[in-house]
């Protein structure tokens, strides 16, 4: 049963009962935009954007949850609700198949505005905004991994991360050679199936097909690429580069090893630039660890496919009950413009969707490793594209958890067998 069905019995009554906060001042439209939380940045562009409109709208911003699963949550029940009151909202990717195929969204089908929105995106994020043919979210920011690497420890080990042919088995080798340790994701939780996604996909898989078919789609972890993501995870969780806290890191638990005395890789977000220098700034992190960073495209599975990287970030994307659905296009298109891509970058940290922003002075200042992001986000491999994406990721990460229990074939085939059973409804998560 697909995700979104299992909440609506138990909320659309109380749903119903939320009354529509959006509101009009002295005739002008106020949109509502739920937004997930940053530093204020989307405030400020709802503030810009009202004045840019001229007095044809207001947009007020609603804070969503910390974690992406209540963000979910409160907004399928409003939605589920039918409730006009969710003009526009800030909206993870592989969420917005599953919103689409519920009716939530409104699609985008003057060719004229799907142009307006849509010129100049990366590749990588494009690929999430369409649903059935139709334009269902605009990105906002989107977002990569990189390789980051203590330079100090290159030299060392001999290593040129920089040479884009690098594997997961180079770095292993190379940590352990140093007696260094690589920060990944892999508690059990979205960041772990990030991981697991860009292992199968820099070795040319999927971990399903027909992933648009929801129900219907076929698990295919069980082939050549879910073997070689397997052998990976195996490898690094019994080797000395494996992190202490591995079965419980997440992306700040990677950041704090790899800037520590044993650290020597790192996949993560372009966010750990800024927090690096942050914490010089405060003290907490010396000049000398900043000075020693480099970075790199995300390293191969093997080495007869270049890499896929991860694909994150956020869509923009309109309700489909808003009872203002012209100025909410508007809206969508001034806070997703090339000028506010890179101001959002330089003030938030998040990488542009739009790849003109990355030739802004102050993006190429804050970020010197700004055409590597821009690429690697052209170039990334999104999660599947699915309604039941849900159900899907949850499957890997049980499957797949502990790492220390991941091995070639037997995890892959196991993954295959437990999501077909999820998804055909025949197993309860």
């Amino acid at each position: 049963m697909q995700r979104i069905t299992r909440v609506l019995v138990a909320v659309a009554i109380g749903a119903a009962l939320l009354a529509s906060c959006g509101g009009d001042d002295g005739g002008v439209p106020t949109l509502v935009w739920y937004t997930n939380p940053d530093n204020g940045g989307q405030r400020t562009l709802a503030q810009q954007c009202t004045e840019a409109s001229d007095g044809a709208y207001r947009i007020r911003t609603e804070i969503l949850p910390n974690e992406a699963d209540a963000q979910r949550e409160q907004l399928v029940r409003r939605l589920a609700a039918h409730d006009s009151s969710v003009d526009l909202m800030s909206l993870d990717p592989p969420f917005v198949a599953e919103f689409a195929n519920a009716g939530y969204l409104l699609p985008i089908t003057d060719r004229a505005e799907v142009d307006r929105l849509t010129e100049g995106v990366l590749d990588g994020p494009l690929a999430t905004a369409f649903w059935d043919d139709e334009l269902v979210a605009t990105p906002f920011w989107a977002n990569t991994q990189l390789l980051w690497f203590r330079t100090s420890v290159a030299e060392e080990a001999g290593i040129d991360p920089t040479s884009g042919d690098v594997t997961w088995d180079d770095l292993i080798d190379a940590a352990e050679a140093t007696g260094t340790r690589i920060g990944v994701q892999a508690r059990r939780y979205e960041g772990y199936m990030v991981w697991i996604n860009a292992l199968v996909s820099s070795a040319g898989g999927t971990i399903v097909e027909h992933a648009d078919r929801g129900a219907d789609a076929t698990p295919t972890m069980a082939s050549p690429a879910g073997d070689e993501a397997a052998d990976v995870v195996d490898r690094l969780s019994h080797s000395s580069a494996r992190p202490a806290d591995l079965t419980t890191a997440g992306e700040e638990e990677a950041r704090s090893l790899f800037h520590g005395p044993n650290g020597g890789f790192m996949v993560n977000w372009p966010y750990v630039y800024a927090a690096a220098k942050g914490g010089v700034d405060s003290g907490a992190l010396d000049q000398s660890v900043v000075d020693d960073i480099g970075w790199a495209r995300y390293p191969r599975t093997d080495a007869d496919h270049p890499s896929a990287p991860p694909l994150g970030g956020i869509n923009l994307a309109i309700g489909n009950f808003t009872n203002h659905p012209d100025e909410a296009v508007d809206a969508v298109a001034c806070i997703t413009s090339v000028e506010h891509n890179a101001q959002y970058m330089v003030e938030s940290g998040n990488p542009a969707a739009r790849a003109a922003a990355y030739d802004d002075p102050d993006v190429r200042e804050a970020f010197p490793m700004a055409d590597l992001i821009r690429d690697s986000i052209d170039e990334a491999a999104p999660r599947p594209i699915s309604p039941y994406y849900g159900d899907i990721s949850a499957s890997v990460q049980r499957t797949w958890h502990p790492p220390t229990s991941v091995s070639s074939p037997d995890t892959p085939e196991e993954t295959d067998s437990y999501m077909h059973e999820v998804l055909q409804g025949d197993r309860l998560l």
